[in-house]
């Protein structure tokens, strides 16, 4: 009895905290409790915040930088922070409207001006514990105080923020910030769940089926995971090719000389769950590498492609096959994802 009473509250306690992150999340839970209970401990599903809950500016109350004439200011006042941008003859102050990001490569902060939306010309970087200007910001030298505060969001560029960062944020072409869920939540992928919820509950399985994103092709996983982070056509069309392009995975990873868009082996989600926070772990990544890379080169008796083994290692393998990269300015390394074999000296393959 005691066992029973004490999993009661461990599952109420659970339904509560989900309830409280969102209510569609607490639907799901009722039958998918696994995914549902990890997934809002990830980054994507914080990578939308409110002001009141951002961490990072609720630890560092007052936040100063300066590009000379400009300075800058974010100053925490109760559950919200204040934006001040001034050029010592004129200011501009506004509250900051959302948070974009958990600080790991950069936390970038969103505002209301004259009812347009703009993004913050600088941004909060944990590496250096302060601010330094946004990613893409020093390219474009400020003519106003206007400018020099931030970068003026059109409609598509708000909704393609909003749309990627939060959950049921765009409605009919526009950000609809009252009915959003901030961060990355079960619908974001899965579409709506209300009939499919609905449909389960009274056991009809004709009208309660979901997508299957477990079905999707290589390809097609890569064109879906690459609505937010950039797809092969996206980057190949307008670029950049550059070293601004390793943050873009589904497009790098297609420039792989091992990808094989029929294979299931090389698709997103054979390396990462986005159910689960990202693992940092170098050789959590070796059996995925050796899925593929290991016995001798040809093809299986299934019919699997198996390229050549590495000849030098069968552990840490993305050390040496996914290098690191930073892009200038972002104060944080990224992992390239076109898997290679990196030669010293050579150049950035964009």
């Amino acid at each position: 009895m005691t066992r029973l009473l004490l999993l009661s509250a461990i599952l109420m306690a659970f339904a509560a905290s989900v309830a409280e992150s969102a209510p569609a999340v607490a639907s799901c839970a009722s039958c998918h409790r696994g995914q549902a209970l990890s997934q809002p401990a990830t980054s994507m599903a914080r990578a939308l915040e409110t002001v009141a809950e951002s961490q990072i500016l609720r630890e560092h109350p007052q936040l100063e930088f300066r590009e000379s004439p400009y300075s800058y200011k974010i100053s925490r006042n109760g559950e919200s922070s204040i934006y001040t941008v001034s050029d010592g003859k004129e200011t501009l102050t506004t509250p900051v409207g959302w948070a974009f990001g958990l600080g790991a490569a950069g936390q970038t902060y969103v505002y209301q001006w004259n009812g347009v939306w703009y993004e913050s010309r600088v941004s909060f970087y944990r590496a250096i514990g302060g601010l330094d200007l946004t990613m893409g910001a020093a390219r474009q030298p400020p003519k106003t105080l206007e400018e020099a505060a931030g970068r003026r969001m059109s409609v598509r560029d708000a909704t393609d923020c909003f749309g990627c960062h939060a959950t049921n944020a765009i409605r009919e072409g526009k950000v609809q910030v009252d009915r959003l869920t901030p961060g990355v939540s079960c619908e974001r992928c899965h579409g709506p769940a209300e009939k499919h919820a609905g449909a389960a509950q009274t056991g009809d399985v004709k009208n309660a089926g979901m997508p299957k994103l477990g079905r999707l092709t290589t390809e097609e996983m890569s064109d879906f995971c690459g609505q937010c982070h950039r797809t092969w056509a996206q980057i190949a069309t307008d670029g950049p090719h550059d070293v601004n392009n390793v943050r873009f995975q589904p497009y790098r990873l297609t420039n792989s000389k091992c990808y094989d868009s029929a294979d299931v082996r090389i698709r997103c989600t054979a390396c990462h769950d986005p159910h689960h926070e990202v693992e940092k772990t170098p050789a959590f990544y070796d059996v995925r590498c050796l899925a593929c890379h290991t016995g001798g080169a040809g093809v299986s008796s299934a019919g699997a492609r198996r390229p050549k083994p590495c000849p030098r290692a069968t552990k840490d393998c993305v050390t040496c096959h996914m290098p690191k990269f930073e892009i200038p300015g972002s104060h944080n390394l990224f992992s390239d994802h076109q898997i290679r074999v990196v030669k010293p000296g050579e150049p950035y393959p964009g």
